[in-house]
């Protein structure tokens, strides 16, 4: 492992990865850099866990999709370890598919079956509610990742959950933004055509959102589109 070489390309990754303009860009450049700069890695994947549902974000192929869905499938595998409070282990190799398992084992042989030959997981994030995010490296090949693999994808994951930490606090942010922006323009109509104040404007908004179970912002939305909430 040549770490010069490593330590710079590393360096333009992170300030790529700082200059996209979307989380969906930020996991596509992550799991894309991750099969370029990781030793034996031939596909890559984000796995979001939320309780026992698998979701896959920027899958470099299909394969990827297939083995988290076969983790949410038997709620069985390195992500559904790394979300246990219990669990202090965030990094996860599987050195050879093809041998018994004692860990995993009936993740182990059907994602053999799916073209996995080795895996690592390293966890990206973590949230309050449950939510749990990791990047996953795959290859065909049996003991493919060596233990310089995992100190590269580990320093990958390092920089790649400080530029979607951003990503995503840039992205709620525009939608807190345009939220505000929309519910201001529905309480501008109700105020033109109900001839209200500004607090009572609100107040309707708030009651119908309460009274059919509607977030205010699909209230707004429905408003601004329609021009009425009937």
């Amino acid at each position: 492992m040549d770490w010069e070489d490593f330590a710079q390309r590393m360096a333009s990754m992170a300030r790529d990865l700082l200059a996209q303009k979307s989380v969906t860009a930020t996991l596509e450049r992550i799991t894309g850099s991750a099969t370029k700069l990781v030793g034996g890695c031939d596909a890559a994947g984000i796995l979001v866990l939320d309780g026992r549902s698998v979701t896959s974000l920027a899958p470099t192929e299909e394969m990827v999709t297939a083995v988290d869905r076969l983790q949410g499938q038997l709620g069985e595998g390195p992500c559904f370890d790394a979300a246990r409070e219990d669990e202090t282990e965030r990094v996860f190799r599987i050195f050879d598919l093809t041998a018994a398992q004692t860990r995993w084992s009936l993740f182990a042989p059907r994602a053999h079956a799916l073209g996995v030959g080795s895996m690592m997981g390293f966890l990206l994030f973590t949230e309050d509610d449950g939510e749990l995010g990791a990047l996953n490296l795959y290859s065909r090949e049996p003991g493919a990742f060596t233990d310089a693999s995992e100190t590269a994808g580990w320093l990958l994951a390092s920089h790649a959950a400080v530029a979607l930490s951003s990503a995503r606090s840039h992205a709620q942010m525009e939608q807190a933004v345009a939220t505000r922006h929309m519910i201001g323009e529905a309480m501008g109509i109700l105020m033109g055509s109900g001839h209200l104040t500004e607090e009572q404007a609100f107040d309707v908004l708030r009651r119908y959102s309460q009274d059919h179970n509607i977030k205010l912002r699909e209230v707004a939305r429905r408003l601004c589109e329609h021009g009425t909430l009937a």
